[in-house]
């Protein structure tokens, strides 16, 4: 399993924005071949920070997402949102394993 954690700091303000142009971004990805978890996640104590927990069968099918066109909607509508750069960090994922 190739899984990627994104982690994302958005201006205050544009909390409600993000979750909504993340929606249409989330509900395509798990339709995606290769892909078992696509998770978008909210701190509990700081609103402006998510994590966009990304799980799919292998590095071809994870580079294949960031060419389809919900993906490229998504990172071009969010762009002027970011109080930071986001940060994708990449791990093997051991448990579950894949069948």
């Amino acid at each position: 399993m190739y899984v990627t954690v994104v982690y994302v700091h958005v201006r205050e303000g544009h909390e409600e924005d993000f979750i909504k142009a993340s929606k249409p971004n989330h509900e395509n990805s798990i339709k995606e071949e290769g892909n078992l978890r696509f998770d978008i996640l909210q701190m509990a104590d700081d609103p402006t920070k998510f994590i966009l927990y990304e799980a799919y069968t292998d590095k071809e099918a994870s580079a294949r997402h960031k060419s389809t066109p919900h993906y490229l909607t998504w990172r071009e509508t969010i762009a002027d949102w970011m109080a930071e750069p986001r940060k994708g960090v990449v791990y093997d994922g051991l448990l579950p394993t894949i069948e």
